[in-house]
């Protein structure tokens, strides 16, 4: 891949919601903006290596997206709908716009609409999950199948079905009004705590954080609780997001490389952060002293936050909570951290046995963690080159090339140190 080549990407993954957001504003439709955007970005693949960077390339692309569909409408293509639109531009400035400003539900932000529309309960569960991470977090179907654990023709179905209906409803880019909203809310929570591990986390690229996603996440949320301050997962999810994002400026070395929680320098993490999180899980509580899967998540995050280091940790607590969030939403990807929670509370048998039963059962197959605590499990059992053969095969494995140095490093040190 050519640098322009890597500046484009750049720009689509830090760029796409809002690019996407402003074209959906601009024509009303949101699986045209999508298309819009996408011909925009071939389009700065084939001229960026030319012309140049342009000083502000997520203006540029929306810019060709807009001269596209404003090419598209001189040709007559859509013009019924334009008209709409320009009809309800005439009608909102007959409206008054003082008490448009004094409306609390008035919400102006088009990576809040665009994830509410990508969440529209006309479409299927899965259906909503694959087209938000592809419209709203720019991940390819590759990302997207890995996360969900299933096929990259199975995910590009759900994306042109969810399309197809988003468009023949007519779905209107617009934040639902407040009886509507609790259709979409659960589907828009799942979606914004998987574009924040996309960023805490990412799934493919050499980088070790994706801070610009997880801050964009991280923003919708905290609009979210503004709209919805009576939902406990709202609070709860934005908890999540406020605790886990303390520790970015832990979470990578000086060089680039991923640094693992139990490595972390504590005085990087943001204290101001954790204050947040505190808060928005006192709010949850208080709204719902029983706390649902988002509850638990933030939970073990505080657990963490609160630990002086990672010797200080209550390890026991946390795995207790992973079994219970096991209970409450029954997940794989619990089990094998349940895992690791057992295992440094010292219950390294029972671990073993969870990542055993997990390998048997076989829905984590190709899953690069499930390898990683395997490796871990081996070393701390003092079995060191099956450990290093589980490092070595798990960073073979797809997904972040941040992760695989690191365990090629603990390979490494396998051999190097007695």
């Amino acid at each position: 891949m050519t640098d322009s080549t890597l500046d484009v990407e750049a720009v689509w993954r830090a760029e796409a919601p809002r690019i996407v957001g402003t074209l959906a504003r601009y024509t009303g439709d949101v699986v045209w903006a999508e298309d819009l955007a996408q011909d925009a970005l071939v389009e700065a693949l084939a001229r960026w290596p030319v012309d140049g960077i342009p000083d502000s390339p997520a203006g540029w692309l929306v810019t060709v997206g807009r001269r596209r569909a404003m090419d598209a409408w001189r040709r007559g293509e859509r013009l019924a709908r334009r008209q709409e639109l320009l009809a309800a531009d005439l009608r909102d400035l007959d409206d008054d716009p003082v008490g448009e400003l004094a409306d609390p539900d008035r919400i102006d932000d088009d990576t809040l609409r665009l994830v509410f529309v990508c969440c529209h309960p006309i479409l299927q569960p899965a259906s909503r999950l694959a087209l938000t991470l592809r419209v709203v977090a720019g991940l390819t179907t590759e990302q997207i199948a890995r996360m969900m654990l299933t096929t990259v023709p199975s995910v590009q179905q759900r994306i042109v079905r969810a399309k197809r209906d988003l468009r023949t409803a007519d779905v209107p880019f617009e934040v639902p009004d407040r009886a509507e909203r609790p259709a979409r809310l659960g589907s828009v929570l799942h979606v914004l705590q998987l574009m924040f591990t996309e960023g805490y986390a990412p799934s493919v690229g050499d980088a070790a954080v994706r801070a610009d996603v997880a801050a964009d996440a991280l923003r919708v949320a905290r609009l979210l609780v503004g709209i919805a301050p009576r939902s406990a997962d709202a609070w709860s999810l934005l908890a999540l997001m406020e605790l886990q994002s303390s520790r970015f400026g832990a979470r990578r070395s000086d060089d680039g490389e991923l640094v693992t929680l139990d490595a972390q320098d504590r005085t990087l993490w943001d204290a101001s952060a954790v204050v947040r999180g505190r808060t928005a899980l006192e709010t949850a509580r208080s709204l719902d002293s029983v706390p649902g899967a988002y509850g638990l998540q933030a939970l073990i995050a505080y657990e963490h936050a609160r630990a002086a280091s990672v010797d200080a940790t209550d390890w026991a607590a946390i795995a207790a909570l992973y079994a219970h969030l096991d209970a409450v939403e029954p997940s794989p990807v619990v089990r094998l951290n349940r895992a690791v929670a057992l295992a440094m509370a010292g219950e390294l048998v029972a671990a073993r046995d969870l990542v055993a039963a997990l390998e048997h059962e076989g829905s984590l197959v190709d899953y690069r963690p499930l390898l990683a605590v395997k490796g871990d499990l081996l070393e701390r059992a003092g079995e060191r080159d099956a450990a290093r053969t589980a490092f070595l095969a798990a960073a073979e494995l797809p997904g972040n090339e941040a992760e695989a140095v690191h365990l090629r490093r603990r390979a490494a040190e396998l051999i190097q140190s007695p």
